[in-house]
């Protein structure tokens, strides 16, 4: 039965039931939307730490853990939660400093069983960082302004964009890397992405990522870069806790933390936006209660996370998306895609056959994601009045977490723990966001003015 509400566009609002058929239909949607996102971090991370024959685990894992997390997010028990439909998965922000953590125990000798560890167990601890925070979510504003926000976001996607090029030319130390072939396929599913990008079809445009790769991988195949033999994987797998173990380093530990600070106020961007598709407050208490239980929920779920064996989650923003296209907000639906997430993760042969796509097939992809990471960043920015103060804030920010990726000997001559936390472009350049946020002192607007009226006018042409 259709719950349409005379004051809104919305098919079945926030607490309405659809009935079973139209509930997973909307939830198969959502899914689609999100599967791709879910999984690819974890494909990225076991390529470049060659993690090998553990990576169908850990994005059955993602899956399942993906699951959870929108379950707990819909239902909002103990007032964790948003309580809307917020479907969790792998965040990408956390790419670059997870890989990092990842290099820091390989670089003592550690194998798979030793970085995961690492990067587990530094990933639990961080998670309270947002837990904590979720707690005065409303006075972090304060500090963590969308200056300093859009400014880490658009680092973090510049700075992956060197991963997803790296992939399209074949993968890190590749025997073929640049060759023709590599380089035609990667640019096909690129092309492919953005053709279907134009389409006027709302649907199509939403499944772009994912219909570019499976078109790659089915070219793929004639072309040999598929192997099926090693497509081999246990039927049916369930979730161990802290399966590889428990470790930590302060070196990897504190530029997660700062990822986590990050996250919780983008998680508060998305859960605003979220309930405004909804049609539900976006001030006052009901939606300050949203925000403080969603971005709890996300600090919950990255901790759970990190227990079985993925990495941390965020709320995906491009639900919204589909809330708005479908008009179907209630956050049953949330049930229904936590479920097929959950299920789909309990076959470990999914994310076997999904381990075999070609690396110029994801680097095509995900060249367009990290980008749309950096453009988003761009797009807060934007959003900015920039006077004076906040483009010297940008010049400085940018110029040092940049400068750091751009020139990594930089530090060579400083501890090890300096070069692990400062070596990362997220955390030099967010840290010097935030510091020079609380240092340099607003603009006077009376100032301003003054120099805008005293500045010469250019003579005519």
């Amino acid at each position: 039965m259709s719950m349409q509400n005379k004051d809104t566009d919305l098919l079945y609002p926030l607490n309405a039931r659809p009935g079973p058929i139209e509930a997973l239909f909307a939830g198969l949607q959502h899914v689609l939307a999100s599967f791709v996102g879910i999984i690819t971090p974890t494909l990225i991370i076991g390529g470049v730490l060659g993690l090998g024959e553990e990576v169908p685990y850990l994005i059955s894992m993602a899956l399942v853990v993906s699951g959870i997390g929108t379950l707990i997010q819909a239902r909002r028990p103990l007032g964790i939660g948003a309580g809307m439909i917020c479907v969790q998965g792998t965040s990408f922000a956390f790419l670059s400093t997870v890989l990092a953590a990842g290099f820091i125990a390989k670089a003592k000798g550690g194998g798979p069983d030793e970085i995961l560890a690492l990067i587990y167990g530094v990933c639990f601890l961080g998670a309270f960082v947002e837990i904590a925070l979720s707690q005065f979510i409303h006075k972090l504003q304060r500090v963590i302004t969308p200056l300093v926000t859009g400014i880490v976001i658009t680092i973090i996607g510049v700075s992956l964009i060197k991963v997803g090029m790296t992939d399209l030319a074949g993968g890190f130390k590749a025997a073929d890397f640049g060759s023709p072939t590599n380089l035609a396929l990667g640019l096909g599913v690129l092309t492919l992405i953005i053709a279907l990008n134009l389409v006027k079809n709302p649907w199509i445009r939403l499944s772009s990522i994912v219909i570019g790769l499976a078109a790659g991988f089915l070219v793929a195949i004639p072309l040999g870069m598929v192997n099926f033999d090693q497509m081999s994987a246990p039927l049916f797998s369930l979730p161990v806790p802290f399966k590889y173990g428990f470790d930590f380093d302060w070196g990897a530990f504190i530029p997660i933390a700062m990822i986590y600070l990050i996250t919780a106020i983008e998680t508060t961007g998305d859960l605003t936006a979220n309930s405004m598709v909804s049609r539900e407050p976006v001030k006052g208490p009901v939606y300050l209660g949203r925000i403080r239980g969603g971005v709890l929920g996300d600090g919950v779920n990255s901790a759970l996370a990190a227990v079985f064996n993925t990495f941390p989650n965020t709320t995906f923003s491009q639900n919204n998306g589909v809330i708005q296209l479908t008009g179907v907000a209630s956050r049953y639906i949330g049930y229904y895609v936590g479920a097929i997430l959950l299920v789909l993760g309990l076959f470990p042969i999914i994310g076997t056959v999904l381990q075999q796509i070609p690396k110029p097939v994801l680097g095509g992809a995900t060249l367009v994601m990290f980008g749309t990471v950096a453009a988003a960043g761009v797009k807060i920015l934007a959003t900015e009045k920039l006077d004076r103060r906040k483009m010297l804030i940008m010049a400085v920010s940018f110029g040092i977490g940049l400068g750091v990726t751009l020139v990594p000997e930089l530090l060579a001559q400083l501890p090890k723990l300096v070069q692990n936390i400062f070596g990362s472009a997220i955390t030099s350049g967010g840290l010097a966001a935030i510091l020079l946020t609380l240092l340099l002192p607003e603009s006077d607007p009376q100032s301003t003015a003054e120099e805008i009226a005293t500045r010469p006018v250019p003579e005519q042409a």
